[in-house]
This record gives structure tokens, C-alpha cells and sequence, in this order.
């Protein structure tokens, strides 16, 4: 003991002793006023959501739950309010609740081979898919609600995509092309109701610009190419808007996104500081719907009870309309025609590219279509100005034409040459010098088709600027066979050369649109797989739009 401690006195140790007994009958009697409320079960949920953990060695053993009479399975937005429905029906002093609810996203459900006896998805497109798939659910009743889906922003951008509360998916994609936005994400279509219905508005949108299918599809992969996220959650991105306090830094972290009206004014409710401004887009307006739907072969009452427990009230008070919303695009019938643009956002990958188009100049494009003013030249502007906008910012790109009009012209001639698509090109950004210069193209009557020349110099050219991580692709768009000029050569001395320049550690495969029905299909098929390509066939001219946005996707699914 030091000089300086003193030992304690006796009353002292008398009154710590005193203390600490105090403080453990307090804690025993505390522990068995929260046995008794445990054992008599007034602290269990009426809907289970899980079983109870196991007892500790210090506790007494308490029998674990039975399985669940009825297992449901809702979108988590409309949970609480079935949740709510199904604590009606526990009966007083039951411990194990009969009812088992739980939240999920519908796509989720179906990736996981899940098989709830109930189930509410935020659509009725997602019965359709799970019929595809042998798990048939007929629904109960009227459907339980609806919710349009909205494009929804921080404040301090929504000025850019919104007029007096209107909008529209052209507007979202105008702004985010001319950098008036920063950025556009999107949740998983495969996954998520807003991410599977806000496909079907884009392409509706976009159907609505042009006649041709093929350009509206190009129209509506623009914006897919655009995305920031892919696969966001509309909760996690409410999420961190939550925690956001200022409303610029809340925009770069968010930016657009689209989400069901219910978790818009969920997140009002919540009193944030960064406020969140969201509209229905009037050219691709879908709306969530949620059927009550019970899986064949479950024949509980107390699915149907549960139903009748939902009230209109209840869905109203949760942010949810109670009737549809008119005017709304339709949906396909059949799961494969909800699934297949779905499939197609989700597949396509966001990589930076390095990508030479080879566009056929000769006299040949200037062939008239059917019998309208339409020729092959035409149609190539008009879809040729479209895809210009599929490509990343950090794509480099560049273009050529060939078509040899003289004796002694070159095979081909660069109309853009390669670089940054963001780069400057011609006193302008290279994108738009390159939708520029489709927009002016203009084939020379009397020239010839230097097809496999050009595709040899491509392919060596890109093969020069390749770099690991970063997909070469050489696309070539033409309408007839190799011939006509000095460059001509037979089918088996163009793909022994293609073959001998082959290196398979710079890969550099051909993606090759045969446009019309005098394409040398045979041929485009042959370079295609000498390079680990795809050959795709537009034989109606006027469908060269849909071949270009096949061959976009078919550039990406090589690499």
C-alpha cells in the first residue's frame, strides 16, 4: 500500500456490500417479471416471421413453433399492411402464430424456387412468368392495389426531366444524353416490379417516336446504356436518400430513378431533409399492381380469411390507390413477351469498348425500297443516328466507309477517326460527329463493295489499338457481296489471310450485319466465326434498326 492510500473503513465496505445486493435482487426480481411475460406469450407477433432461437442452458426449454398453417409471401412495400391483416387473426394467448409473412422481391421469389401458399408481387405480370414456369397461382378476390411507377428525383434536378408535375421517359433520356442530369439509375428488371414495368414504359415510349420497331428499340437501349446502376434498389436508393442533408450531394448519389408512387409518399411521411419529387411519365405510364393470389392446390380457409382482413382502408392509409389508374400502356400476355426486353436490359453489359464501323458506301444503298421514296441509304441514316447514342462515354470508336468508286480509290476512307467518344473529333465531340456524319451519308452510285479488304484492315487496324479488359469489336454493315473492284478476292484467300493475321491474345471478332436479300449471307457467317463473331441477317431492309441494336448486343455478349 502506498502512503498515499488510506484503507477503506468498515461502514464503507459495509454499505458497497449492501449496494451490490441490492442491485441483484433487483435484477432477479426483474428477470421474472420478464419470464412470466415471456411465458405467457404476450410478446409474440401474430404473423411469424421466423422460428424462436434455440433456449440457453440458463432458461427453461420452451417447444419450438409448428410449421405455419399459411405461408405468405408479399412485396415489401405492401407487407406492413398484410402483416397488420394477419395479426387479426392469431387467437388471443397463442404463442405460435398460425400465419407466417414475409417480404421479398417478386423476381426474388421466383429465382429462388420459392413456393409461399400465398403470394401478393407488386404485378400481375409476375403470375404470368411463374406460370412459364409450372407454378400456377389464382387469385383472390379484387386486386388488393395499385401504384404507378414514377420517375423520381431530389429536388434540385427535378427541373430538368419535370413540367408542371409531367414527365416522360424522352424527357429523362434527352437530359441525361445533353449532360443536364448527372445521372439515371435503375433497379434489377429481373428482380424488381419497378425495374420489369419501367422497361415496358421505356419501350412503350419509344415506340411512340417512330414507326419502325427497329429504331424504337434502339431508342430504348439508349437510355439502357445510360444507367449508372443497373440493378439499384428502389429501397436502398430511398435509403440513402434518407440519411442525405444536402440535397446536391443527394443527386449525385441518387440521380432518377424509377419507384412506385407508395414509396414516394412513404418516404414524405418520414419527415427528411432532402425532399423527394417524383412523376408519372406520360408516355410510358405503367402502374403496379398487387393481386391477392393463393398457389394451386392450397385449400386453407385461412387464405380466404386473410383476404377478407385486408381492407380498403388500411391499403389507402399505406400510401396505395385503391382503384387503377387510367391510360396506362398494356403489358404483354405471355411471360416470355414480359421477360424478353427484361432479359435483354439485364444482359446488357456495361463495358468500354473499343469499336471501328465498317459501313458499306456502294452504289448498291441507293437502291429505292418497296414502293415508297425509301432507299437503303435512307433507312441507314435514320437508324445509323440512333445507335450513335448506344455507346459509353468511355467507348472509343471510330468509323469508315468503303466502296471503291474509282479504279485506283482506296478501299475505304475514315469518315471519323478513332478515339474517346468524348474526345473532340472534327471541331466536335466524336459522338456527334459520328451521328453527323450517318446523318450525311451518301453512297457513290458506280462504286464497288471492297467488302473482305476492308474487313481485313479493319480487323488489323483495331487488333493494333487492343488492350487487355477493354472489348474489340470490328461491326460491318453491308448489302451485297465482295466484287466490283481491284480489291476483289475469293471467299477461301479472304479467310485464309483473315486467319493467318489471327492472334488469340487480341481478339477481335466481327460483328456482321447482312442488310437486304442480296447479302452475302454465307460469307458474313464465315468471318464471323473465324473471328469468334456473330452474323446477323436483316433481310427486310426495314428492319436494319432491330439488326443494328442485335448486333450492339451480340458485340457485348462476346466480350
Amino acid at each position: 500500500m502506498s502512503d498515499n492510500e488510506w484503507p477503506e473503513p468498515p461502514q464503507a465496505r459495509s454499505r458497497v456490500l449492501l449496494s451490490a445486493a441490492l442491485v441483484i435482487v433487483v435484477l432477479l426480481v426483474a428477470g421474472g417479471v420478464a419470464w412470466r411475460l415471456m411465458s405467457n406469450g404476450s410478446s409474440q407477433p401474430a404473423a411469424q416471421s421466423s422460428s424462436g432461437p434455440a433456449p440457453s442452458a440458463t432458461q427453461p426449454s420452451v417447444a419450438p413453433c409448428p410449421d405455419p398453417e399459411l405461408t405468405v409471401m408479399t412485396a415489401p412495400e405492401i407487407e406492413p399492411v398484410i402483416r397488420a391483416a394477419a395479426d387479426t387473426l392469431n387467437p388471443d394467448g397463442q404463442r405460435c402464430a398460425p400465419i407466417l409473412v414475409r417480404a421479398e422481391e417478386p423476381g426474388v421469389t421466383l429465382e429462388s424456387g420459392g413456393k409461399p401458399d400465398v403470394w401478393v408481387p407488386s404485378s400481375t405480370a409476375w403470375l404470368r412468368i411463374a406460370e412459364e414456369r409450372s407454378l400456377v397461382y389464382r387469385t383472390s378476390g379484387a386486386t388488393l392495389a395499385w401504384s404507378p411507377i414514377m420517375l423520381a428525383a431530389p429536388e434540385p434536378i427535378t427541373g430538368q426531366f419535370v413540367r408542371d408535375g409531367r414527365t416522360s421517359w424522352t424527357a429523362v433520356t434527352k437530359a441525361i444524353t445533353e449532360g443536364r442530369i448527372p445521372l439515371v439509375t435503375m433497379s434489377n428488371p429481373l428482380r424488381t416490379t419497378a425495374g420489369l414495368l419501367s422497361v415496358h414504359g421505356v419501350h412503350a415510349a419509344t415506340a411512340l417516336t417512330t414507326k419502325d420497331s427497329g429504331v424504337a428499340q434502339l431508342r430504348a437501349l439508349t437510355l439502357r446504356n445510360r444507367l449508372t446502376m443497373s440493378a439499384a434498389d428502389p429501397a436502398t436508393l430511398i435509403g440513402r436518400l434518407a440519411q442525405e442533408t444536402d440535397p446536391v450531394e443527394a443527386t449525385y448519389q441518387v440521380g432518377v430513378f424509377p419507384v412506385v408512387e407508395q414509396q414516394i409518399t412513404a418516404y414524405r411521411q418520414g419527415g427528411h431533409q432532402v425532399s423527394l419529387v417524383g412523376a408519372v411519365p406520360a408516355d410510358g405510364q405503367v402502374e403496379a399492381d398487387y393481386p391477392y393470389a393463393v398457389r394451386n392446390g392450397v385449400r386453407s380457409g385461412l387464405a380466404e380469411q386473410l383476404r377478407a382482413a385486408i381492407s380498403k382502408q388500411a391499403v389507402g392509409e399505406a400510401g396505395f390507390r385503391t382503384e387503377p389508374t387510367a391510360g396506362g400502356a398494356r403489358l404483354p400476355e405471355s411471360g416470355p413477351g414480359l421477360l424478353a426486353p427484361a432479359k435483354q436490359w439485364a444482359q446488357f453489359q456495361d463495358l468500354a469498348f473499343q469499336v471501328l464501323l465498317l459501313i458499306d458506301a456502294s452504289g448498291s444503298m441507293n437502291e429505292k425500297i418497296g414502293k415508297g421514296t425509301a432507299t437503303k441509304a435512307s433507312l441507314l441514316r435514320e437508324s445509323g443516328t440512333a445507335a450513335a447514342e448506344l455507346f459509353n462515354e468511355d467507348t472509343r470508336i471510330g468509323m469508315w466507309y468503303f466502296g471503291a468508286g474509282a479504279a485506283t480509290g482506296p478501299a475505304h476512307t475514315e469518315e471519323v477517326d478513332f478515339g474517346e467518344i468524348s474526345d473532340s473529333a472534327d471541331g466536335k465531340a466524336r459522338r456527334r460527329a459520328l451521328a453527323g456524319k450517318i446523318s450525311s451519308y451518301r453512297p457513290v452510285q458506280s462504286a464497288g463493295t471492297p467488302l473482305y479488304q476492308s474487313v481485313l484492315d479493319g480487323v488489323d487496324f483495331v487488333r493494333g489499338k487492343f488492350e487487355p479488359g477493354r472489348p474489340s469489336v470490328v461491326v460491318v454493315l453491308t448489302d451485297g457481296a465482295d466484287g466490283g473492284t481491284r480489291f476483289a478476292m475469293s471467299n477461301s484467300e479472304f479467310l485464309k489471310r483473315l486467319n493467318t493475321g489471327r492472334d488469340p491474345a487480341r481478339p477481335v471478332p466481327v460483328i456482321a450485319v447482312g442488310y437486304g436479300p442480296d447479302a452475302n449471307m454465307a460469307a458474313l457467317q464465315s468471318m464471323a466465326k473465324a473471328t469468334g463473331g456473330q452474323a446477323i441477317a436483316a433481310r427486310d431492309p426495314a428492319d436494319l434498326a432491330s439488326a443494328m441494336a442485335k448486333a450492339f448486343l451480340a458485340a457485348r455478349a462476346t466480350s
